[in-house]
Parts: structure tokens; sequence; C-alpha cells
């Protein structure tokens, strides 16, 4: 370490501060940053919010400079239920923010090396998040667009600190942005719709509020079938972890944004957006108070051509390839869009590269890469065999 920087661990309510002010000063002149709520970074490392302390534990801390300003910021953590999915125990980082400065990056780096070292850690991923995978994952590295709410935002020059330290490209994460409009969706996706449609053991429905209850069992359902078994490192979803995910988005819910898909019945896909909400964050300075609430009531009465982010879609395996998807999606299309409908684009988020099948849906509803987000990897044994993330059959 430079005898000029000083890292000090976050514990304190002075560290704590200055680790949520570091983004404002460094994207002070970035039109397109979008300050994320104080409370819902914190919350990342509240042991009585997080329920990634249950199974895991992480450590976060701030970098000054020899005048004791703050130049940069990192958190590191591990996952025990998840380091050992992969080849070697893999711990995370993320939560980077840093001046363009590579010994002060690099500072921040071997902090984070260093502590999952000593919890017998031998790579980390990031930067990624300590919790679920649509928030704060992923590296920016093209399309330095407003972000989604709760994705990252970065400067060009990340990569390069990143890419100096040894980091590799796991994977690439794409958000894809479409308009909707019918016309935007190939023949085959209405050809593959109109089969499903013709089926009378098939039904495609959206989300009502009022039976809540019965959607949201369905979703976890879906969810369980269609992503734990196939995505390592996602968790099994519990019916308790889902209505309280429901009842904290019930206010911004659209019934039109969200879709299922049954069979005899039976719940086979979804397909879960939601506004995004970035476009009431931006100009709030990280608080929620009267002000945020005003302005909420406003983007969701009056505001039109909103943007609507595409949160997850999923397809239980038995029902894979036979056009379910296709089938929501043109469903969604003829019913969503009329004079009442407030959403005109939609950002399609987290598309992973190892994922050729949906990338392959994308282009069929018309949508184009519009941000690349890298989830890095670095081996702490440089002779052992650096391996992309699988892709999905």
């Amino acid at each position: 370490m430079s005898v000029g920087f000083q890292i000090e661990e976050v514990v304190g309510q002075l560290s704590k501060q200055n680790f949520l002010e570091l983004p404002v000063l460094l994207y002070q002149n970035e039109s397109n940053w979008v300050r994320p709520l104080d409370s819902e970074i914190e919350a990342v490392f509240d042991p009585q919010k997080n329920k990634m302390f249950r199974r895991g534990t992480c450590c976060r801390w701030i970098l000054t400079n020899a005048e004791g300003h703050t130049i940069g910021r990192v958190a590191a953590f591990v996952d025990n239920k998840t380091k050992n999915l992969s080849d070697q125990p893999t711990g995370g980082m993320g939560f980077f923010e840093c001046v363009d400065d590579k010994e002060a990056a690099f500072t921040l780096f071997d902090c984070c090396f260093n502590w999952l070292r000593n919890q017998g850690i031998e790579a980390m991923d990031g930067p990624i998040n300590f919790g679920e995978r649509h928030q704060w994952w992923g590296l920016l590295v093209d399309g330095f667009h407003k972000p989604l709410y709760g994705m990252p935002y970065s400067f060009p020059y990340y990569r390069d600190l990143f890419e100096s330290y040894g980091f590799k490209t796991y994977f690439e994460q794409y958000t894809y942005k479409t308009i909707f409009s019918t016309a935007s969706l190939s023949e085959i996706i209405a050809w593959k719709a109109k089969r499903i449609e013709a089926n009378p053991d098939y039904s495609i429905v959206h989300f009502k509020k009022k039976y809540m209850a019965r959607f949201v069992k369905d979703f976890v359902h879906i969810y369980n079938e269609a992503w734990v078994s196939t995505i390592p490192g996602v968790d099994f979803m519990t019916e308790n972890h889902a209505i309280e995910t429901f009842k904290a988005m019930e206010s911004v819910l659209h019934e039109k944004l969200l879709w299922f898909a049954y069979y005899k019945d039976e719940p086979i896909g979804f397909f879960i957006m939601t506004p995004d909400m970035n476009e009431v964050l931006s100009d709030l300075n990280g608080k929620f108070g009267l002000i945020g609430k005003l302005k909420f009531l406003q983007y969701k009465y009056l505001k039109k051509d909103k943007n609507a982010m595409g949160l997850i879609f999923g397809v239980v395996p038995a029902f894979q390839s036979k056009g379910i998807d296709a089938a929501m999606i043109y469903q969604f299309s003829k019913e969503g869009f009329n004079s009442n409908f407030p959403f005109k684009t939609l950002e399609m988020n987290w598309i992973g590269d190892f994922n050729p099948r949906m990338m392959h849906m994308m282009e069929h509803i018309g949508a184009s890469i519009y941000k690349t987000h890298i989830t890095y990897r670095k081996l702490f044994d440089s002779d052992k065999e650096f391996k992309r993330s699988p892709i999905i059959n």
C-alpha cells in the first residue's frame, strides 16, 4: 500500500456516510448516473435486513489519501452456500468506486483479496452483490445510459482497473431495449403464440392484485423449477420470501406488467416486469422523504411514456421450447398496448451470454442490446485454468 493511502473498515457512522457519499463526489458531473437510495445500500450490509448474513459474511472499507479525503470504497463477501459451486471456493467483491488511480484501485482489490483468502477463498467474482443477482451486479462497460433501478453505473476507466489487476470475464450480461409495439414481434413469435392459444389446455393471464396469494404461490413454483434447477448459485425461493417481495413492490406494480402461463391450470411460466423506479429516484439525492413520495404519486398516476424493466422470465423445463415464452409476450402485446397503458419502452435486464436461447428470444421481440455489464472472476492461483461460466442448454 502506498504511504499516502489508508484503508479503514466501515464500522462507525462517519465511515458509513463516507461510503455512501463517495459516489456523489465521483459522479457529480455524470448526468446519467442515478443515486440509489441510501437506505437500500445500507440494507445490504445490515444483518437484520439482509438474509445473506444467515449463511455468509461480508466486510467493507473506504480508502483515504494523504489529505484524509475518501477516494475509494469496496466490499467483499462470502456466501457459504454457493462458494463451492465452482472448481475452487469462490467469494465476491463489489460496491467498488474509485478515483482514476491504478495504485488506489489495486489497494482496494488487494484488501478484498487478502480478506477473502483468510476466509479460505481461492477466487473472487466482481463486482457483484451480497444478495440476489438482479441488483448491483456487474461492471458497466458499454451503453453508458441511465441505469435501471438497482443496477450499477460505472466509469469507463473501471474496466481497465479490473482487467489490469487480473480479473477475467466470467460472463457478460446484456440489457436489451425495445419499444412496446406489436409490430416489433417477429412472425415466428406470432405463429408459436397462436398455436398455444388454439390449445384449450393452455391459458395466459395477467396478474391481479386481488388474487396475489395465488399468483405468489405460482411464481414460487415456476421460479424454483425454471431457475434454481438450471442455474448454479441461484437460491431456492420460499413462499414467505416471495410474499415479502411482492408486498414490498405492491405500490408500484402494474397488473399488466406481470404475466403467467398455465397448462391444465398448473403454473408453467411467468414474465415479470416492473416500472423503472429510477425515473422517480433521479432527483431525490438518495432520500425518499415527502418530496419523493409526492414525485412517486405524480409518476404513478400522471406520467406517460414510462420505461418498464423486464425483471425475470421463466418457463419450467418440461415446457421449454414449446413456445410458452412467445405466447406470454404475444398475449401481453395484444392486451397491454392500449390508450391507458402508460409504458412506452421496455428494458430487459440481465440476459447472460451463457443463455443464448434468451438472447435469441430478444431478437424475435425486436429488442437490441442497449447496455453491457461484465461479471469478472480472478483466480488467486494464476497457474489454475480459468473457465468461463457454462452455457445453459
